[in-house]
């Protein structure tokens, strides 16, 4: 999501201000650098997953282990995809002094409620201490630009390694292991997000860029008819919808999103108060169909 729109959009969450040095790219050549200190965990909402009798975990106590911090969020298919790799760590190394800590910050309103945050932490099998940053106070100090993020610290409470999106597994796997005192032997496949063309899109008229130049975004309940032809990574709308600045809304019963787009799987973000079918056509035939049962990312090609 390195481009402007969303980087933008970042500045007005986090309150803009020059990243530190380094941050934004892996970083810190192990045998070079000391790293730098890496600050405390603020929560913004529930801790998850904490050992019995503890309320809150801060890495001043985690001293002497190895810590990586993963910032998350779990309507993210980047975040999502990059999750057996880190359950697998954690359940590898954690008894040699290896510890994870999520930090859930949320992208989308839904994302803030513990409910579904619990939900989705059973859902991908996770078992490692996982904090909410509703307010993105630990995103703030960690000046963190990227869903996901991960930042390895080492015994001494440094930032020595980082890592921004999917990939590189097995090179994040053998630092964890150099830092544990263990040798370098992971070898991990890797998977490559190959020929994707279509980017991630947004429904919400602050990051609104993809809808079709025939219609027009409404705050007021609107009736669209979609145009015949779309040009690539556009959509467009058929039925009643409603625009706010995070998403659109239906109105009514029946409505329809028109899409163009080039890329193996479709996935989409969405959330109803109660069961909604819905149905997927693709290139004119029907492929499958499902219920939104609650707010997440659905997988509607595949």
């Amino acid at each position: 999501e390195d481009i402007p729109l969303i980087q933008n959009a970042l500045d007005n969450l986090t309150g803009g201000g020059a990243p530190r040095e380094n941050m934004g790219k892996p970083m810190f050549d192990l045998t070079n650098s000391p790293g730098e200190p890496a600050p405390e965990i603020i929560p913004g909402g529930q801790w998850f997953n904490l050992p019995a009798g503890r309320q809150v975990l801060n890495l001043q106590e985690l001293r002497g282990k190895v810590v990586l911090i993963d910032f998350w969020t779990y309507s993210c298919i980047n975040c999502i995809r990059t999750l057996p790799y880190v359950t697998k760590w954690y359940d590898t190394y954690k008894d040699q002094g290896f510890v994870v800590v999520g930090v859930h910050t949320p992208e989308f309103e839904f994302e803030k409620v513990t409910e579904n945050v619990q939900t989705a932490i059973k859902r991908h099998n996770i078992n490692y201490p996982v904090a909410q940053d509703n307010n993105f106070a630990t995103w703030r100090v960690f000046q963190n630009r990227y869903w996901p993020a991960k930042y390895l610290i080492d015994k001494e409470g440094n930032i020595v390694y980082t890592h921004f999106g999917e990939g590189d597994y097995d090179i994040t796997e053998n630092t964890i292991r150099a830092l544990l005192g263990l040798d370098k032997s992971a070898e991990t496949n890797n998977p490559t997000r190959g020929d994707v063309r279509s980017p991630e899109m947004y429904f919400g008229t602050s990051r609104l860029e993809n809808l079709t130049n025939e219609q027009t975004a409404s705050s007021k309940a609107k009736l669209y008819q979609a145009p015949t032809n779309l040009k690539l990574n556009e959509f467009a709308l058929e039925g009643k919808w409603q625009f706010d600045g995070e998403k659109i809304k239906l109105v009514g019963n029946q409505g329809s999103i028109k899409l163009k787009f080039f890329a193996g799987n479709v996935f989409m973000v969405a959330s109803s108060n109660s069961p909604v079918q819905f149905s997927v056509n693709l290139d004119g035939e029907h492929s499958a169909s499902g219920d939104i049962l609650e707010s997440q990312l659905y997988d509607i090609v595949n």
